[in-house]
């Protein structure tokens, strides 16, 4: 099937890795993190910066993160993309990288992003924008935003703050599987419940990790991806949706656009919620996760919470979200969406170790941006699903 021209499979994920991530070295900056993540996705598919000819970046942290990167690693491509729509970016940049290698405007695309807000020492290394709606009541960006979708999902379909604490729990259980996750010790409902309050309903563990970190991945055409070092994860669909900018302009706090990014990947794809094997979303807070779950398909709005509960999306459980420990337990360095995409493929692959989903060959990776703003999916899968 296509989606405006995209072609199922006509493209893949050759490479994928992470720079330095938690705190990194003192003096190191995006680019070079970029740089390293780079250097470090190459070099798990088997090329050089000399294969790259489009380079797709964004961080909050350069006003021309394209320009930078392709200065930094003394390349010149041919096709760039510079897209910023949050932590969703990556998603939207795979489909616009097939879109630019099926135009033949590139061969081979490096999508790539970083941030240093923890050695920084502030969570938002770039300040909001000045909303005249908003900012008069002095919100805690974002969580405040995030903290009204939860109420609100709490307040129609009877959501509790227990189920809530189940999602950051079963991160937290993923997480201790992960070598590369930030958190280390095990974590239970009460002590969700009982951390810090930020904005209510969500107190500090309902809310993702400020880290140091980036990341890279490699796309190519499935021609190209089959020659090379790694087993491809062919981009089976996409589809991304844009809806508000701020969170007062929201029309329904528990309805995401996600309804409508992942309504057209599925239909690229071919395939239904009960054809996907393992699920990796944007986890920013916990809600976040229940209203993906839903609005993506894998239960009717309303029934996230009662969906995730007694470790339903936990190792074990009957549907394995966030493998790697997500944005609340593995790292959140400002733009979680591309390390969504960097454990899809790992499980697509086998390469994740302890958290390894047995019989894996579908995966969604589902990014978000801004406020519940801008939303980007992307179904993989292995050569078993062509």
């Amino acid at each position: 099937m296509t989606r405006h021209g995209l072609k199922r499979g006509a493209c893949a994920i050759a490479g994928v890795a992470e720079s330095d991530l938690g705190e990194v070295a003192a003096g190191l900056s995006p680019l070079d993190l970029m740089g390293q993540a780079a250097q470090r996705a190459l070099a798990d598919a088997g090329l050089s910066l000399r294969d790259v000819d489009g380079l797709f970046a964004t961080t909050s942290q350069s006003r021309m993160p394209t320009l930078a990167l392709a200065e930094y690693l003394g390349i010149q491509p041919r096709y760039h993309d510079g897209t910023n729509i949050g932590g969703c970016s990556f998603m939207s940049m795979v489909a616009h990288a097939q879109a630019a290698i099926q135009a033949g405007l590139c061969e081979v695309a490096l999508i790539a992003y970083a941030s240093t807000q923890r050695s920084l020492g502030r969570a938002n290394v770039a300040a909001p924008d000045v909303n005249p709606y908003e900012s008069p009541y002095r919100p805690l960006y974002t969580a405040s935003s995030y903290a009204l979708a939860a109420s609100r999902h709490m307040h129609e379909y009877g959501t509790t703050r227990e189920q809530l604490a189940q999602v950051a729990v079963a991160a937290r259980e993923w997480a201790l599987l992960n070598p590369q996750a930030w958190e280390k010790e095990p974590l239970t409902v009460a002590d969700v419940l009982g951390s810090r309050m930020v904005s209510t309903p969500l107190t500090v563990r309902d809310c993702c990790l400020v880290t140091d970190g980036g990341g890279a991945i490699i796309v190519t055409s499935a021609e190209r991806a089959k020659t090379l070092r790694k087993r491809p994860a062919y981009v089976l669909g996409v589809g991304e949706d844009l809806g508000h900018y701020s969170i007062s302009n929201m029309p329904d706090l528990t309805v995401t656009g996600a309804v409508r990014s992942g309504a057209a990947a599925y239909a690229m794809a071919g395939l239904k919620p009960e054809d996907i094997d393992m699920v990796q979303v944007y986890d920013a807070f916990t809600i976040t996760t229940l209203l993906f779950l839903e609005d993506l398909g894998f239960c009717p709005k309303g029934e996230g919470g009662r969906f995730v509960a007694d470790g339903a999306i936990a190792p074990g459980g009957r549907l394995p979200v966030n493998t790697s420990g997500g944005g609340l337990s593995y790292c959140h360095p400002g733009m979680f969406g591309i390390f969504v995409l960097i454990e899809a493929v790992r499980q697509l692959r086998g390469e994740a170790g302890r958290r390894q989903v047995a019989g894996c060959d579908t995966a969604i990776a589902h990014g978000n941006g801004g406020t519940l703003s801008a939303q980007s999916t992307v179904i993989l899968g292995t050569q078993a699903t062509l």
